[in-house]
């Protein structure tokens, strides 16, 4: 189960719609309890993704670093990473599955005409081969 707070969400989906129509990108930090995980903060990026940011987004090392040091900076952790799906289905493409890491969590929200809709969050097996849906749970505030 992915925990967010309600306020997270608004950010993902003011960041998605000032995007659109590109896939917007950024990472998600906060503590991994196992079965559990709690989204603290983002850290909303810039899609590196220059000759088909519509419908592919890119994250550099130097993204991955930046995301790494901001929550070891409030004792946290980079536990995934969220893109829009501008008028697609929040669903992992094929594109996602070979450029994603096993053990992050995966927010992937639609935006359809400018108005973001479905949120989903997902996990790449370790075998690369597939995702499983995660559990979102929506929580008004994010316990400390």
């Amino acid at each position: 189960m992915l925990r967010v707070g309600e306020a997270l969400i608004e950010k993902i989906h003011e960041h998605g719609a000032r995007d659109y129509p590109n896939e917007c990108c950024g990472a998600l930090l906060g503590n991994d309890e196992g079965a559990n995980r709690t989204v603290l903060g983002l850290v909303p990026l810039v899609n590196q993704r220059n000759d088909s940011p519509r419908n592919r987004f890119s994250i550099t090392a130097d993204d991955v670093r930046l995301a790494e040091k901001e929550a070891s900076a409030k004792g946290w952790e980079l536990i995934g990473w969220y893109h829009s799906h501008p008028d697609s289905p929040a669903r992992p493409s094929e594109f996602d599955r070979e450029h994603a890491w096993p053990w992050y969590s995966y927010i992937i929200f639609q935006v359809e005409k400018g108005e973001p809709r479905e949120m989903r969050s997902w996990r790449l097996d370790d075998d690369r081969v597939k995702y499983q849906e995660e559990g979102i749970e929506f929580i008004s505030s994010v316990p400390r």
